[in-house]
């Protein structure tokens, strides 16, 4: 869902197929970027970012990567950014840290945690959300737009003093 926010707020087409994504060009804060969204299984998403980094011109293509993610552990409307760590008991940044060989890369996870308990997690992050959190959402990728400009244009510890 940021992905395409921030793809239809910079006026890049996320369409074209490459290394089992949705691939989109174009600048973002003064900058090249390349937008990715990995249609694999979320548990498979390493292999397309593999992949994808190994296309790159580039003599650390990792240093590049900024991976988002939703987050259970983070209520509902919360961001989150680092520069490197686990995964967190997240599948997709587990694939993606087996894949690529390293957990050092920028990370902006958005939380989905509800208030209400929840019975089957698995099910739970492929709900839609309801009509009460759809203002938060709205809110939150409003926020985690900003968040990916102020990584690729100020860095990475700039970002993380805004925004977490």
């Amino acid at each position: 869902m940021l992905i395409d926010k921030l793809a239809h707020e910079e006026g890049i087409v996320v369409g074209r197929r490459e290394c089992s994504s949705l691939v989109g060009r174009g600048e973002v804060a003064g900058a090249r970027a390349k937008f990715a969204k990995p249609q694999t299984f979320m548990n498979l998403s390493g292999h397309a970012v593999s992949c994808l980094l190994a296309k790159l011109n580039s003599e650390s293509p990792v240093k590049q990567l900024v991976v988002i993610s939703d987050d259970l552990a983070l209520p509902l409307g919360r961001i989150r950014i680092r520069e490197r760590g686990s995964a967190g008991g997240h599948n997709g940044l587990k694939s993606i840290i087996a894949s690529i060989g390293t957990n050092e890369f920028v990370r902006l996870r958005i939380g989905i945690q509800p208030e209400h308990p929840i019975s089957d997690p698995k099910r739970f992050v492929l709900d839609r959300f309801s009509r009460s959190e759809r203002s938060i959402v709205e809110e939150t990728l409003a926020l985690g737009a900003n968040a990916i400009r102020t990584i690729i244009r100020d860095g990475i510890l700039k970002a993380m003093s805004d925004f977490n």
